[in-house]
C-alpha cells in the first residue's frame, strides 16, 4: 500500500473518530439537560407524596372527630367501646357484634390458640336514630410546619412575567424546528460515519494474487526486507550466553578449548554466491573491526551469475554477506580505502579497476576504461598509499604496467609507468604478481615476478635514481613466481621496515633485507635473502607480517595449512600451524587492522576462514631486542657460509 493510500486511510479514520466523539458528546450533554429539568420535578413529587401520606396517616391514625361533634346526635356510649370490642392479639378494637342486630349474645366465651381470654358480652345500648337535614362543611386541615436547615430564608413571592398564548406558540414552534435540525444533523452525521466505514473496508480489503505478488516484488519492499532480516540475523548470531549464571563457579578442569592458542571464530560461507569459486584476496576494513571483505573468480558452471563477485562479510552476520558487488571479470584483487569506510576497489582480470561503494547498489559506481591508457592484463596487487588529503591507488599488472589513480576519477591513470628489464631475453616486460610499499614510504616499492626475482622501482626521479624499475639490484632466491611480499610494519621501539618477507610456489618463505636506496648500485648486483624457512610441503601462496608482534608472521600454502611463526622462539619450524576447512589450498590471509588478533583467510572452496590467535598477539616489551639478535644470527649465518653480500651486515639498532 502506497504512503498516499495510506495517509487517506488514516486521514479517514480521524474523522471518523472525530464523529462518533461529537455524538457521543451531543448525548451526554442531551442527557445531562434531561437530568437537570428532572429533578426539580422529581423533588416537587416527594414533597407532595410526604404531605398526602402525613395526611392519611393523621386521619388513619389520629384522632378521630367524634360524633358528638355533629349537631343532634348522640353520643357513643363509653361502655359500647369498652364491652362492645374486643383487644385482638394486634392490640386493636374488634367489634364482636353488628350494631344493627337485635339480638343480644349473652355468656359467650372464646378460646384462642395462645392466649386465652374470657369476655363477657353485656347488652348494648341501641339508640334511636332520627333524619335531620344538616349543611356538612369540611374542616381545613391543620397547617404543618416543616423545618429544612437548608432554609434559611425568607421566601420571597415574585410575580410570573406574563406570557401570551402566541409566545407560547412561537416557542413551542422554535423547540419543534431545533428538534427536527438535531434530527437531521444526527442522520447526516450517522450516513458519513457508515460512508467512511465502507471506504475504509474497501481501501484494506484482500488484496488479489497479483496485487500481493506486485508488492512483493516491489525494490522499496525488498529493500526493506533485506535490512530488517540482516539486523535480527545479526541479534541472533551473537554468541552471547543471555541466560548465564555468574553465581555458578567455573569447573575446575576449565573447558574444552582451553590449550588451543589458535581458533577458528567462523568461516563465511553462501551457496548463492560462493558456490564452484574460489577467494582470490582478502582485506579489514579500517573503519569497523567486524566487517572483512573478499573477492571471488568466475562460477564456471553458472553462464547467467556475473563472473566477479565482492563480498563484505561482518562477524555478527554469519549466514549472508552484509554487501555484494558484481563484476563483469574475476576480480583478482580488491581492498578497502582506508581513508573512506565506505569505498571498496577491485582489480580485475581483464585489467579493469572497480570502485564500489556500500551506499549504492550490486553495480560499481566508477571503472576504469577498457583501453591502452589503463592496464589490460590481469591486475594481481594494488595499494592505498598517501594520507587523508593526498592519496593514490597504485595497480600492477602482469604486463609490467604500474598506474597511480587519483580515487574520484578513474577515467585515465594520473602516472602510468613501464616496468622493463633489459635482462629478459624475449620480452623486456616484468610479469608483476605482487606489490608492496614500505612503512611511510610513497614513491619506492618492490614488485615480485612470475620469473622469481624482486625488483625495486621508484615512481619519480630521486636522487640517485631514476623513475622506473631498478635494472642493477636483483633480489634472486626463488626458484619460483613470487605469490607474495610484505614488509614489516614500522611498530616497536626499533626500525625493522626494511626487512620483507615473500612467499613462492617453490615451497619456501625468504627473509630479505631491502638495499639501501641512499647506495644506489651501478652495476649488476644479485641480493640474496638472510633466511630461507623451507617447512612448507605445498605452493606458499601469501605472507604477513603480524601487525603488533615484531617477530610474528604468518604463512598460508596449497595444503590448507595456517602457520604462524615466531622468530624469537623457532626459526625452523612454525609455533602452531593448523590445518583449515576441508585440506584445500588457501590463497591469501590478512590481519585485522584493529589488534592483529584475529587472521582472515581465504580458501579456494570458496570460504572466508577467521580465526583468533589470543594471547600470541600480545608481545612483550622484550621481543624488539630480541628479534634484532636473531636477525643479527641470520646475518651471521649468511656471512659464514660465503653468500651475504656486503650490505647484508648492517644491522639497525634504533630510529
Amino acid at each position: 500500500m502506497s504512503d498516499k493510500r495510506r495517509a487517506e486511510i488514516e486521514a479517514k479514520r480521524a474523522k471518523l473518530a472525530e464523529l462518533r466523539k461529537a455524538r457521543a458528546d451531543r448525548q451526554r450533554v442531551e442527557t445531562e439537560r434531561r437530568q437537570l429539568t428532572e429533578a426539580p420535578r422529581r423533588d416537587v413529587d416527594e414533597l407532595v407524596n410526604q404531605l398526602v401520606g402525613g395526611r392519611s396517616g393523621l386521619d388513619t391514625g389520629g384522632d378521630v372527630t367524634p360524633s358528638s361533634s355533629l349537631p343532634n346526635t348522640p353520643p357513643r356510649p363509653a361502655a359500647n367501646l369498652l364491652y362492645g370490642s374486643a383487644l385482638s392479639p394486634s392490640g386493636r378494637a374488634s367489634r364482636q357484634s353488628d350494631v344493627g342486630s337485635d339480638r343480644v349474645s349473652m355468656g359467650t366465651t372464646m378460646v384462642g390458640m395462645t392466649d386465652h381470654v374470657e369476655r363477657v358480652l353485656t347488652a348494648r345500648f341501641i339508640p334511636d336514630l332520627i333524619d335531620v337535614e344538616q349543611e356538612m362543611f369540611e374542616l381545613p386541615q391543620r397547617e404543618r410546619v416543616i423545618y429544612n436547615k437548608e432554609v434559611q430564608t425568607t421566601a420571597i413571592e415574585t410575580e410570573t412575567p406574563y406570557v401570551s398564548e402566541e409566545d407560547i406558540r412561537q416557542q413551542i414552534l422554535r423547540e419543534r424546528e431545533l428538534e427536527a435540525e438535531r434530527i437531521a444533523h444526527d442522520k447526516e452525521l450517522e450516513e458519513e460515519s457508515v460512508q467512511l466505514e465502507k471506504e475504509i473496508e474497501q481501501e484494506i480489503r484482500e488484496l488479489t494474487e497479483e496485487e500481493r505478488a506486485h508488492i512483493l516484488s516491489a525494490p522499496e519492499f525488498l529493500d526493506f526486507v533485506e535490512q530488517s532480516s540482516k539486523i535480527l540475523q545479526r541479534a541472533l548470531n551473537d554468541g552471547y550466553d543471555y541466560i548465564r549464571d555468574y553465581t555458578i563457579g567455573t569447573e575446575a578442569n576449565g573447558d574444552d578449548s582451553e590449550g588451543k592458542r589458535v581458533k577458528r571464530i567462523c568461516a563465511f560461507y553462501d551457496e548463492r554466491y560462493g558456490k564452484n569459486r574460489s577467494i582470490t584476496d582478502v582485506d579489514w576494513s579500517p573503519k569497523y573491526p567486524e566487517l572483512s571483505v573478499a573477492s571471488y573468480n568466475k562460477n564456471p558452471a553458472a553462464l547467467n551469475e556475473p563472473d566477479g563477485i565482492v563480498a563484505v562479510w561482518n562477524l555478527h552476520l554469519l549466514d549472508r554477506p552484509e554487501f555484494v558487488f558484481h563484476s563483469q571479470s574475476d576480480v583478482l584483487s580488491v581492498t578497502f580505502s582506508p581513508f573512506h569506510s565506505n569505498l571498496v576497489f577491485g582489480g580485475t582480470y581483464s585489467g579493469q579497476i572497480l570502485l564500489w561503494d556500500t551506499r549504492s547498489k550490486h553495480l560499481p559506481v566508477l571503472k576504469t576504461p577498457l583501453s591502452a591508457a589503463g592496464h589490460t592484463h590481469p591486475v594481481y596487487a594494488m595499494q592505498m598509499v598517501g594520507t587523508q588529503n593526498a592519496h593514490n591507488l597504485i595497480t600492477s599488472s602482469t604486463d609490467g604496467t604500474v598506474c597511480s589513480w587519483l580515487v574520484d576519477m578513474l577515467a585515465q591513470p594520473q602516472e602510468t609507468l613501464e616496468l622493463i628489464h633489459a635482462g629478459h631475453n624475449k620480452t623486456g616486460e616484468v610479469a608483476i604478481t605482487t606489490l608492496d610499499f614500505p612503512d611511510n614510504e610513497t614513491t619506492t616499492f618492490w614488485v615480485g615476478t612470475e620469473e622469481g626475482n624482486v625488483y625495486q622501482a621508484n615512481r619519480y626521479d630521486r636522487a640517485g635514481a631514476k623513475a622506473g624499475l631498478n635494472q642493477y639490484d636483483i633480489y634472486k632466491g626463488h626458484a619460483g613466481p613470487v605469490m607474495g611480499l610484505h614488509f614489516h610494519p614500522l611498530v616497536g621501539p626499533v626500525d625493522f621496515s626494511d626487512l620483507f618477507l615473500t612467499a613462492s610456489v617453490d615451497w619456501t618463505v625468504k627473509l630479505w633485507r631491502a638495499k639501501s636506496l641512499a647506495k644506489p648500485s651501478t652495476a649488476a648486483h644479485a641480493i640474496t635473502p638472510i633466511y630461507s624457512f623451507d617447512e612448507a610441503d605445498d605452493y606458499v601462496y601469501d605472507v604477513k607480517w603480524h601487525p603488533a608482534h615484531p617477530a610474528l608472521f604468518a604463512t598460508a600454502d596449497g595444503s590448507g595449512k595456517f602457520d604462524l611463526w615466531n622468530l624469537n622462539t623457532d626459526t625452523e619450524v612454525p609455533v602452531v600451524s593448523t590445518n583449515v576447512g576441508s585440506g584445500r589450498a588457501i590463497n591469501k590471509l590478512q590481519w585485522d587492522r584493529k589488534d592483529g588478533r584475529r587472521a582472515a583467510l581465504g580458501g579456494s572452496d570458496g570460504k572466508l576462514y577467521v580465526y583468533d590467535i589470543g594471547d600470541m598477539a600480545l608481545p612483550r616489551e622484550s621481543e624488539w631486542t630480541d628479534l634484532q639478535k636473531t636477525i643479527a644470527g641470520f646475518v651471521g649465518g649468511a656471512q659464514a657460509n660465503g653468500a651475504a653480500d656486503g650490505d647484508a651486515t648492517r644491522i639497525v639498532a634504533g630510529r
